[in-house]
């Protein structure tokens, strides 16, 4: 029954974006067009430059490969996306996201400015984005040097928790936390937070987490379509 009335709502606010957006862009155009033409000329060579780096590494890495007799590639995607509106009022961990292509049986990852942000998942056929402090937003990571693995996921408070942590790595306070990319959703080695307790339960350790995204609502962010 929701499905129609959501899909009508998000298509109007997703109109609503684009004027404003395009209002946007016309006064910088008009008001501040030499100084903003610069900075974006500045920025889009530093990406041009980094694109390349990375287009050659992957292009060697898949050389290596073939060398190798491997049936291995690496062929990431990653799409930036446009934050449509809150799911519900109230309620800052999740966001409806204008993804094209979106495929509804897939779940991705989410990041914000190199930063986890979260996970998306299909919500009326429509991306949903549950951000990191969503309860059920979930993936995989390493705790500290010694790689710690775990299960990091929301709580519906300021922090994260980390569960089901082997009982035989040592994790302390200030350890960094990363992805794993063991949960094919992120890639390895993004940031998410920094331990702040530790406690044991059951055989296993848990870890509260400080996580480094903590924004409420940015108007992008970018997904991974694809890890390798």
């Amino acid at each position: 029954v929701q499905y129609p009335f959501i899909s009508a709502l998000n298509t109007v606010k997703s109109n609503y974006h684009d004027t404003t957006e395009f209002i946007q862009k016309q006064l910088v155009k008009h008001f501040y067009q030499a100084k903003h033409i610069e900075e974006l000329e500045e920025k889009l060579q530093k990406y041009e430059n980094n694109h390349l780096v990375m287009q050659q590494l992957a292009s060697e890495i898949n050389d290596l490969f073939v060398l190798n007799d491997s049936n291995l590639k690496t062929d990431p995607r990653v799409e930036l996306v446009r934050t449509i509106s809150y799911q519900k009022f109230g309620d800052l961990n999740r966001v409806w996201l204008e993804v094209e292509d979106y495929n509804a049986s897939k779940v991705y990852g989410l990041i914000y400015k190199e930063l986890v942000a979260g996970i998306v998942i299909s919500q009326d056929k429509r991306a949903l984005g549950l951000l990191n402090r969503d309860i059920k937003s979930s993936y995989a990571v390493y705790i500290g040097e010694e790689k710690a693995p775990g299960i990091a996921h929301g709580n519906s408070a300021e922090n994260l928790v980390v569960k089901f942590i082997p009982a035989w790595y040592s994790v302390k306070e200030g350890d960094e936390v990363t992805t794993s990319g063991l949960d094919e959703i992120f890639f390895k080695g993004l940031k998410v937070g920094t331990v702040l307790s530790v406690t044991k339960s059951q055989g296993y350790q848990n870890a509260v987490i400080e996580p480094y995204y903590k924004a409420n609502l940015p108007n992008y962010f970018h997904i991974i379509k694809k890890i390798k």
